[in-house]
């Protein structure tokens, strides 16, 4: 083999790390907890804009507010729902802070691959954050229905669907559930994510303080 070939057919590996404001590098196919920041992840979710941006409104609808509202309607159903899980409800979407938020038709489309990589992200989001790498299954259930609760106010008040075809794709919401989706701009969305994280938060750390002092 001539140098020359040896030179061409060399290959540099993929990048597959992301450098995030806070000057973290996270590698997206083998996420590390410690590079992850919630700043970062507020930021991010702040400007990843719900159904690709098509909404009838002067502000995309971010992540970020979405998943302030999911985390009300999961304690909506389940008032004394742990202080834990609804950090856990909080952050349900904190990988598309990395990853972007893709209209569940191109998920199904992309297949395994996409959710591994979600996977990774999430454990690795979950492990940063003291909450199990797996959540409960009836825990990840309940989130999943505030999701898609959240999903059907978003879709007949912002996105322009009738109530008949959100009662089709998404949950119809149950009686006494009333939600306003009211889509802010991004840096009041930043703000409100971190606002809610940090309450959670600072609980969840009391809780666990309270405890050691109890077992002492």
């Amino acid at each position: 083999m001539t140098a020359h070939k040896a030179i061409t057919d060399f290959k540099a590996p993929r990048r597959a790390w992301q450098r995030m404001l806070s000057g973290r590098r996270l590698d997206i196919l083998d996420p590390s907890p410690l590079d992850i920041e919630i700043e970062d992840i507020a930021h991010g979710l702040a400007r990843v804009a719900r159904w690709n941006g098509q909404t009838a409104s002067p502000h995309a609808f971010s992540v970020a507010e979405h998943s302030i509202v999911v985390e009300r309607i999961a304690v909506h159903l389940k008032p004394d729902l742990a202080i834990k899980w609804r950090l856990a409800a909080l952050l349900h979407d904190a990988p598309e802070y990395v990853i972007g938020d893709m209209i569940s038709p191109f998920k199904a489309a992309l297949g395994k691959q996409y959710k591994t990589i979600e996977n990774k992200l999430e454990a690795a989001i979950h492990v940063r954050f003291g909450l199990p790498v797996s959540l409960p299954v009836g825990i990840a259930r309940l989130i999943k229905k505030a999701d898609r609760l959240c999903a059907h106010f978003e879709a007949v008040q912002i996105a322009e669907f009738s109530k008949e075809e959100s009662n089709k794709y998404f949950l119809t919401p149950p009686p006494g559930l009333e939600v306003v989706i009211t889509p802010l701009p991004v840096a009041q969305a930043q703000i409100a994510f971190m606002e809610r994280f940090d309450a959670l938060n600072e609980a969840m750390g009391s809780k666990k303080a309270a405890r050691k002092k109890g077992s002492s």
